[in-house]
């Protein structure tokens, strides 16, 4: 069976996560998130469960994949692939908004 059902998120009383970042609505393949940083932030070397494909609304930051690195501003767009090890350095205060596949989650979530 399908599921049909339609969800609406009030960002204002979305779960705030330790990295800045602001979980919005998350569906069973994909799951959307607000991240936002001061600039001069730079996260330690990780890997996620996940793909991430991201848009800048504002700000810079770069991205360190492996070892490979680019720079986004406002209006760029970017993919990091699952399992890559990654981190990110804030250029710009930074508001991106992120799609992560399969879905990066909150516990104990009520997105009704």
């Amino acid at each position: 069976m399908t599921d049909h059902s339609v969800k609406k998120i009030d960002s204002s009383a979305s779960p705030q996560g330790d990295l800045g970042q602001t979980y919005l609505v998350s569906g069973t393949a994909v799951a959307l998130r607000r991240w936002s940083e001061a600039a001069g932030t730079e996260g330690e070397p990780h890997t996620r469960p996940y793909e991430t494909v991201g848009y800048v609304v504002s700000g810079k930051v770069e991205i360190h994949v492996g070892d490979d690195r680019i720079t986004c501003g406002a209006g760029d767009s970017y993919l990091v692939p699952e399992g890559a090890t990654r981190h990110y350095k804030i250029l710009e205060d930074l508001t991106a908004v992120e799609a992560t596949s399969p879905p990066a989650r909150v516990d104990n979530r009520d997105d009704a």
